[in-house]
C-alpha cells in the first residue's frame, strides 16, 4: 500500500470582523474556519509510477581506471512501472560500478537508486537519485557523499538497510577497498518532496574489503539473521570473513566467521547458521 502523499495547505484569506449582529458562536465558527486547515492526503492510484529497473549502459574508457572489470559506463537506464525509460549522465564523470541498487530510503514504499559515480578529477562518491514528483516517471540527483577526493579512487558498496534497528536507513560501503580498506556507514536523512537529503557518516572502521582489484564482482554484502543486519567482508588481508553489527551507541563491532577461501566461501558466510544449502 503506497504511502499517502499529504497536500500542502492554503494560508486563507484574513478573517472578516464579526458583526454585532452575528451570534457569538456564529462568529467562533467562522474565525475557525478561517485557520490553516489541514487538506485530506490523497492516496497514489495503484497506475502510479515508480522505478522497476535500472541499469548502467554505454561501457566507456573515458575515465580510464580499470579498478572493475568492465564497471564503468556514461549512462544510467531507469525503467519505470509504466514501461517509459529515463537516461541519466553524470555531470563531470561516469560511474564506475557493478550495478545500480534499488532500496526504499526514505519509507514510503517507492524505491530510489543508489549509485557510484566517479568523478573525472574527484574520484568516486555516492550518489543517490529519487524522484521528486510522484506522478512523474522522472528521477534526478537528491544527495551524495563527499567524494573521495583523487581520481582513481573508488569506493564498494556493501549494503542497505536500517543497520542499527532505529528506523532509519543506512549504507554501508568500502572506501578504497584496494588502498585504505575502511568500512564506513553513512546515514540517509531524508527530506519532503526529495530536497535537501543529506548522507551522514556515522561510523567508521579500518581494515575490511569487499572487492579484488580487476575483479568484475562485489565480494559480501549483508545478511538478516536474526536481531541487526550484519555486514559481511574480508578483512584487508583477504584471510579471514567478517561479520560486523552497527550498535546503538553508533560503534561497528566485527567478528570473525572463519578464512577466506574464494568468492564461495564468502557466498557460504551470507547465508545464516543452519540454513539450508542453495
Amino acid at each position: 500500500m503506497l504511502r499517502a502523499l499529504a497536500q500542502p495547505c492554503k494560508r486563507p484569506a484574513k478573517t472578516p470582523p464579526c458583526s454585532p449582529l452575528v451570534g457569538l458562536f456564529a462568529c467562533v465558527a467562522l474565525a475557525f474556519s478561517a485557520l490553516p486547515q489541514p487538506i485530506a492526503a490523497q492516496a497514489l492510484p495503484q497506475t502510479a509510477p515508480q522505478i522497476s529497473a535500472a541499469r548502467y549502459i554505454e561501457p566507456t574508457d573515458a575515465y580510464g581506471h580499470g579498478a572493475v572489470a568492465g564497471g564503468e559506463y556514461g549512462a544510467l537506464e531507469i525503467i519505470w512501472s509504466t514501461g517509459a525509460r529515463q537516461v541519466l549522465r553524470a555531470s563531470g564523470g561516469i560511474f564506475e560500478d557493478t550495478h545500480p541498487r534499488l532500496a526504499d530510503l526514505d519509507g514510503d514504499n517507492r524505491p530510489e537508486l543508489v549509485t557510484v559515480v566517479a568523478d573525472f578529477t574527484a574520484g568516486a562518491r555516492i550518489q543517490v537519485y529519487a524522484q521528486p514528483d510522484a506522478t512523474q516517471p522522472h528521477a534526478q540527483p537528491v544527495a551524495a557523499t563527499a567524494p573521495i577526493g583523487q581520481r582513481h579512487r573508488w569506493l564498494a558498496i556493501a549494503g542497505i538497510a536500517d543497520l542499527d534497528g532505529d528506523g532509519r536507513v543506512e549504507i554501508a560501503y568500502v572506501d578504497r577497498p584496494h588502498l585504505a580498506r575502511v568500512l564506513r556507514v553513512v546515514r540517509v536523512y531524508p527530506a519532503p518532496g526529495h530536497t535537501g537529503w543529506q548522507l551522514a557518516e556515522i561510523a567508521h572502521q579500518q581494515g575490511h574489503s569487499n572487492h579484488q582489484l580487476r575483479a568484475p564482482q562485489i565480494e559480501g554484502g549483508l545478511r538478516h539473521c536474526g536481531g541487526l543486519p550484519q555486514i559481511i567482508t574480508a578483512d584487508a588481508a583477504w584471510r579471514q570473513i567478517l561479520a560486523t553489527r552497527l550498535g546503538r551507541d553508533g560503534r561497528l563491532r566485527s567478528r570473525s566467521l572463519g578464512p577466506y577461501e574464494g568468492p564461495d566461501s564468502m557466498a557460504r558466510a551470507l547465508r545464516c547458521p543452519g540454513a539450508a544449502r542453495p
